[in-house]
């Protein structure tokens, strides 16, 4: 009996030391910021750091819910040390949308949108960076992953970050992301999206039906606009940066929320960029569990209908 009780507290207090988690303020705008910063029972030995920014069409979303919740539970019991932070969510009054009736207009509600989150994200990687030896982390393997707005908030960092735009001026003085993980998401930018240093490895997951963060590029009558994932591969493979593209057939904007079901491609991919080993990758692939729903239907403007 005794050995019994024993081996029952042991299983518990392992599964109490699988993962910890402590929050954070790191900025203050027009209210605090948070993040929240889960630590592995097991850290990896490269002491690689995923910061993880959710999704929601910048109306919506928490760094706390039920996904991120899971997303990071997923990547500490891989040994990562996870980072979910807070950010503005510029599009929160949706009213705001509809009063804006033509696409430049739209365009540029949606330019601030990402330009403030993308601010506080960087502010976040700052404050990471900053105490990354608290934490157990090497601040030059720090990967940035997003779903969706969290999506286009990492890409969106990164573009500015090489490009030398104030959106990313708190990063640390030379400090590049070890990979970004896209998960349906574009970039915001005039004209198709150029670096002026190189950017980080890069991973781009894609529904070729999405419409509500298009695959290509929206609006398309625009140059300035939100050029997605197949045109944003387009460019970095004719520059000669390391990319890998997955392109899922026959659903769209599903594969936003789709890091659960692709956690080996996700840590393969994470893994040969921490080893610096160069590699790019064109991939066009279907998923038995990922079948399509209302979100391979819908389109940017149903998200803000309500």
């Amino acid at each position: 009996m005794k050995r019994i009780l024993l081996f029952l507290t042991l299983v518990c207090s392992l599964s109490v030391a699988a993962q910890t988690k402590q929050t954070y303020r790191f900025a203050e705008r027009d209210s605090a910021l948070y993040l929240d910063v889960w630590t592995p029972a097991q850290p990896r030995p490269d002491s690689a750091c995923v910061v993880a920014v959710f999704g929601g069409g910048f109306v919506v979303g928490e760094r706390d819910d039920k996904y991120q919740t899971a997303v990071a539970k997923m990547l500490t019991d891989r040994g990562f040390v996870v980072v979910s932070p807070d950010y503005r969510l510029g599009l929160k009054d949706s009213v705001m949308v509809k009063r804006y009736a033509n696409l430049r207009g739209l365009r540029t509600l949606f330019q601030w949108a990402i330009d403030i989150a993308t601010e506080d994200i960087a502010a976040a990687v700052a404050f990471v960076a900053g105490h990354a030896a608290e934490w157990g982390v090497d601040a030059d393997r720090i990967v940035l992953t997003g779903c969706s707005a969290g999506a286009i908030a990492v890409l969106q960092l990164d573009y500015c970050r090489a490009n030398g735009l104030p959106q990313a001026a708190v990063l640390p003085q030379g400090w590049l992301p070890a990979a970004v993980v896209a998960y349906s998401g574009p970039v915001m930018c005039k004209g198709k999206p150029k670096y002026k240093s190189a950017p980080a490895p890069t991973m781009l997951m894609h529904g070729m039906k999405d419409k509500v963060v298009a695959y290509k590029r929206f609006p398309p009558v625009l140059r300035h606009a939100l050029y997605g994932a197949a045109t944003v591969y387009r460019q970095l493979r004719r520059a000669g940066y390391d990319c890998w593209i997955v392109r899922f057939e026959g659903v769209g904007h599903e594969v936003a929320s789709w890091l659960p079901g692709s956690l080996d491609l996700f840590c393969g991919f994470v893994d040969q960029a921490l080893a610096g080993r160069h590699s790019s990758l064109d991939a066009t692939m279907t998923d038995s569990k990922l079948t399509p729903t209302k979100w391979t239907t819908m389109n940017v403007f149903d998200i803000y209908k309500q």
